[in-house]
């Protein structure tokens, strides 16, 4: 059985016990909290799609951490004009356990 969830403007597959990150939650860790944004729920040949969500379709996450990624640099280079720039971004994330999947 997996589902398609959508957060933080991304969409994801997940499946009972996966851990993903997704873009930073406000939810404090350890603290357990339903996505109710089911785009898709399979359970073998059975497939619901909603339009665009599922009525009553739920999955519910534990929040197992917060962090931060890899930096990523950004350099602006402009040839012969003696410029250049360089920036660094790391993104925050949340690490989520999919613990239920309802549909």
């Amino acid at each position: 059985m997996y589902a398609v969830i959508a957060t933080g403007g991304k969409q994801y597959r997940v499946t009972e016990g996966q851990t993903l990150k997704v873009e930073k939650l406000t939810a404090d860790v350890g603290a357990s909290f339903d996505i109710d944004k089911v785009l898709m729920v399979a359970n073998g040949d059975d497939v619901k799609i909603g339009k665009p969500y599922i009525d009553g379709g739920k999955v519910t996450a534990t929040v197992k951490s917060h962090g931060r990624g890899e930096k990523i640099r950004i350099i602006k280079f402009r040839r012969r004009k003696h410029s250049r720039t360089t920036q660094g971004h790391r993104q925050s994330y949340t690490e989520l356990e999919i613990t239920g999947i309802a549909g």
